[in-house]
């Protein structure tokens, strides 16, 4: 039975309504280290390393998705829940065609400045050549990439997060297929790996935009639309902190690489991408179970129903209370397997993996309840206090800390930043929950 927005949600239900976003962001997390095990094992350790080095810019081009998604579909929501649905269909449906138009923008931009950018990052000789040849490959599906990350919550704001689901299995079945022919049988290198990321983007975005452009049951289609800039405007404000927390992840992710080449050369850029490879494997639970409860949060908002945002609030914060422990044991654990799996080529640089993870992973007891802190804030439509936990979590806690911790601890003070940065940010993101609590009755 479909579980509906304005229901009332136990701990059961609200499991149930948010799995399939967090078996969406786990499989979309996956799918992306399968792609990059091919990399690393089959083109070996400098096209790994330069797929590492360019990544953050591309992903800096694609945040606008980060944007729309979280922010739209908290505006979306919360008109659904007004009781206004036509309204909310052209907000979505304005929100999906701007999209669009700044995706192909971007492409361009990327294509033709990827090469002095790939430079200024401290790539140079073959590794430039494989940061250009793999980032303008990717870069011919931005758009489709933007759509899908936006799709993936406005199928749950639509109240079909299954097919959700659905799409990002295609698309990384797609990419995983696509990987083993054209890397390991037909041995197409570097190439093979894009062209294999790049089709599986296409089907990720291109398959959802063709489910609401056509009649469907869901509550939200694409329909004829006014520009609105009030929209656009409180759409972007709302999304601001998931747009800021990409983007400053990107260019912290930049900031780490020099710090890593400066004291451990290749080998620490490639450690780093292993690391946060499987990161974004343990960090899609929360932020699955985080864009799966945004629209419900965001509903019951417009709905004034106090006591289910009380009762939300505390039935999520226990589950990832559960989920943080429960990862940061599974990821001590894990290290060596993992390490081995990516990098088992290389003693050494298996062994500085190995470190890295071990250390790094004492991130996950306080990502989750940041992550959640900061969606929480965006599906009550409060981008400012939101885009401020993740400007500090991700960029300002970040940046400080690892550039005084290597100064002392050398390597393991990188891998100590992250640490550090979360527990600083658990701080910001308790105060906030707390003050705020009796001006939206949670």
């Amino acid at each position: 039975m479909q579980i509906q927005l304005s229901e009332h949600f136990s701990y059961q239900k609200l499991l149930r309504f948010t799995l399939p976003s967090i078996v969406m962001m786990i499989f979309t997390s996956i799918y992306g280290i399968v792609d990059r095990f091919f990399v690393s094992n089959y083109v070996r350790k400098v096209p790994f390393t330069a797929v590492n080095l360019i990544m953050p810019f591309l992903m800096v081009l694609k945040t606008i998705g980060f944007m729309f998604d979280t922010g739209g579909s908290a505006l979306v929501s919360k008109t659904m829940g007004e009781g206004k649905p036509e309204k909310a269909r052209r907000i979505f449906s304005l929100l999906v065609y701007v999209s669009i138009f700044l995706g192909i923008l971007l492409t361009v931009f990327g294509i033709i400045f990827i090469r002095p950018i790939a430079a200024w990052l401290g790539a140079s000789g073959s590794m430039l050549e494989d940061c250009v040849t793999y980032g303008r490959i990717i870069l011919i599906a931005l758009t489709p990439f933007v759509l899908q990350n936006e799709f993936q919550s406005f199928f749950v704001a639509a109240e079909k997060p299954q097919l959700g689901l659905f799409v990002t299995i295609a698309a990384g079945v797609t990419n995983m297929v696509l990987d083993a022919l054209f890397v390991a049988v037909f041995q197409f290198g570097l190439v093979g790996a894009a062209a294999a990321t790049m089709l599986s983007q296409m089907v990720g975005g291109i398959i959802p935009l063709v489910y609401f452009l056509l009649p469907n049951k869901s509550v939200l289609r694409l329909v004829k639309t006014k520009w609105s800039g009030k929209f656009l405007a409180k759409a972007c404000a709302n999304g601001s902190s998931e747009m800021m927390s990409n983007l400053s992840m990107s260019l912290v992710s930049m900031l780490y690489n020099a710090q890593l080449i400066k004291f451990a050369g290749e080998n620490g850029v490639a450690a780093y991408g292993v690391l946060m490879y499987v990161n974004f494997v343990f960090l899609a639970v929360f932020i699955g179970l985080s864009i799966g409860s945004a629209p419900i949060v965001s509903y019951h908002y417009g709905a004034q129903n106090h006591a289910e945002l009380k009762s939300l609030r505390e039935k999520s914060l226990m589950v990832i209370a559960v989920f943080s422990i429960s990862m940061f044991l599974l990821a001590q654990l894990l290290a060596v397997p993992f390490s081995k799996i990516f990098v088992g080529y290389d003693t050494e640089l298996m062994n500085l993996t190995c470190r890295g993870f071990q250390i790094y992973s004492f991130v996950f007891l306080f990502a989750g309840i940041n992550i959640f802190g900061s969606s929480f804030f965006t599906a009550l439509n409060n981008g400012m206090i939101s885009a401020l936990i993740s400007f500090l979590r991700t960029l300002v806690f970040q940046v400080a800390a690892v550039l005084i911790f290597p100064i002392f601890w050398k390597i393991d003070g990188i891998w100590l930043s992250a640490v550090a940065a979360e527990c600083m940010s658990v701080i910001i993101t308790v105060i906030f929950l707390i003050t705020k609590r009796k001006k939206y009755h949670y």
